[in-house]
């Protein structure tokens, strides 16, 4: 087969997986305004539960696809592939573009790593503004409750924060949850080893992903929720997932394989 036949056979499963995709986009909104009302605490309690299972699933996923197709069994070389392919997608979409499109739509506030040296983090309390001619010593935790929750993130001078640059804002969940994602990659790989037969539904991956990508954006999110930002929050997942996930589940396999043109399959199994 040709370079052009796969890359027009690619570019057909990627327009036909846009309807379902947009259909778990419009989940991961319905996501958002469930759980806009959560503290900053909760939000990143529900990251750090669905990131590390889009890891789990992408790593299967990945490593799967690479020993069935590659007739790979060397461990090493799979747990290579597995590791790079799962962070790599999962960082992608449920970190990386969920950020960006946070930057551009002028909505995100610092992370994890940055609250530690900045004050009152956190898009679910009422931002409190000094009165500059009141003495500053006294941070005013005593007289506004809201912002009690987040009395670990003022200690340092949120003066440091206009210092960091972008990449040290940006929320890495292998590296903030290393504990968790990490593990789940390799539980992910093992699975993957033993059972490369087992199927995981594109549908769950989608939809593991987009909440994964609106538990991040609930996270960094402090502006009021209007209709024209939620239309442009459904953008963002839109593409943090079409993108990563389709390269995961469609893309991977059919660079390994010489697929039908005919077929009227995915390669996940379903019918279009």
């Amino acid at each position: 087969m040709t370079a052009r036949t796969r890359l027009a056979l690619i570019g057909h499963e990627l327009k036909e997986h846009s309807p379902f995709t947009l259909l778990g986009a419009v989940t991961g909104i319905v996501f958002m305004l469930i759980f806009q009302a959560t503290s900053f605490s909760e939000t990143t309690t529900l990251f750090a539960i669905f990131h590390p299972l889009h890891v789990f699933l992408s790593a299967m996923v990945t490593a799967s696809l690479f020993q069935l197709h590659r007739k790979a069994r060397q461990f090493l070389l799979i747990l290579l592939v597995g590791y790079v392919g799962s962070i790599g997608v999962a960082t992608l979409s449920d970190c990386i573009i969920p950020f960006f499109g946070e930057e551009i739509l002028g909505v995100a506030v610092p992370t994890e790593s940055a609250t530690h040296g900045s004050h009152a983090h956190g898009h679910k309390t009422s931002e409190v503004v000094p009165n500059p001619t009141e003495p500053t010593a006294d941070t005013g935790d005593s007289h506004h409750p809201e912002v009690a929750d987040h009395n670990h993130a003022e200690s340092a001078d949120p003066a440091h924060e206009n210092d960091e640059g972008i990449f040290h804002r940006l929320h890495l969940g292998f590296i903030e949850e290393w504990y968790l994602v990490n593990p789940a990659a390799l539980l992910g790989i093992v699975v993957a080893f033993y059972l490369p037969r087992s199927k995981v539904p594109h549908a769950l991956h989608i939809l593991i992903s987009t909440w994964a990508s609106a538990s991040h954006i609930l996270m960094n999110t402090q502006a009021d929720w209007t209709i024209g930002l939620i239309g442009a929050m459904l953008l963002v997942l839109f593409i943090a997932v079409w993108l990563p996930c389709c390269v995961s589940d469609i893309i991977f396999p059919m660079l390994f394989v010489n697929p039908d043109p005919n077929h009227k399959e995915c390669w996940l199994g379903h019918h279009h």
